[in-house]
């Protein structure tokens, strides 16, 4: 005959340490008289019983034998992860994918161009009596302003003046004046307006003995006409002066 099995504990007293200085909970009094009436009638199996099949678990505690159901097991609460922690872990590639720059419209390159055309072309007329001194940049400055119809100052090639013929004689009736008359060309690819013109007397052995320099105004006289030469034209001008000195025998037109 097998030794009887032990008084149950309630399932706290199990689960729950005794503390130290404290004394352990008393068991119920109906439980043991019960125990008592019934151990002697649990006998030892006449049956080998199988372990692995067996409902209960026996638990040590206190040098006394527990038997614990299963059923009556704690199972341990779920873990429930944080909603950051998932999104931490999740691989960068499945991240929010950017927003895709919209493609910048036609019409704001064709206005940025334009607006820098007008530049340009604001800063050219602003600048272009400079510019238009120059022979590389006259031809294509003429068509801009025959488009625009803007204005360009005349061109100045004092060089391009040819003097075709030239007259000095003495004024009768006039002691000490001198007639001046001369034909003057402009071999200019552009209009030219009329020059300064500088007249140089000087003697027998090549010394100036007098010079002075006339304006259109002065040599023209009161009708000047046209008040440009163009391109291949020539005129005729006329003028006097008084004779520095009676040595004058030479004479020089410089254009200017």
């Amino acid at each position: 005959m097998s030794e009887p099995n032990p008084p149950r504990r309630p399932l706290a007293t199990f689960l729950r340490t005794t503390p130290e200085g404290e004394a352990a909970p008393a068991t119920d009094a109906r439980t043991q008289h019960d125990v008592e009436h019934t151990a002697p009638a649990m006998q030892a199996p006449t049956e080998p019983v199988d372990l692995a099949h067996a409902p209960t678990a026996e638990m040590r505690h206190d040098d006394d034998m527990v038997i614990v159901d299963d059923s009556a097991a704690i199972e341990p609460a779920p873990v429930v992860l944080p909603a950051t922690t998932v999104a931490t872990d999740a691989p960068s590639f499945l991240g929010n994918p950017r927003p895709r720059a919209l493609p910048t419209p036609r019409w704001h390159w064709v206005l940025v161009a334009a607006l820098a055309l007008l530049l340009v072309l604001q800063s050219v007329l602003a600048d272009r009596t400079r510019l238009a001194a120059d022979a590389g940049n006259r031809a294509w400055l003429g068509t801009l302003c025959g488009v625009l119809r803007c204005s360009l100052p005349a061109w100045h090639e004092p060089t391009a003046f040819t003097m075709t013929s030239r007259e000095i004689r003495p004024l009768p009736g006039q002691a000490g004046v001198l007639q001046v008359q001369a034909s003057i060309r402009n071999d200019a690819r552009w209009a030219q307006a009329w020059p300064d013109l500088r007249l140089s007397l000087s003697d027998a052995d090549g010394r100036v003995i007098g010079s002075g320099v006339f304006t259109p105004a002065q040599y023209l006289g009161e009708n000047p006409g046209a008040a440009l030469l163009e391109p291949g034209q020539s005129a005729r001008v006329a003028f006097r002066v008084q004779e520095p000195a009676a040595s004058t025998v030479a004479f020089t037109f410089d254009f200017l």
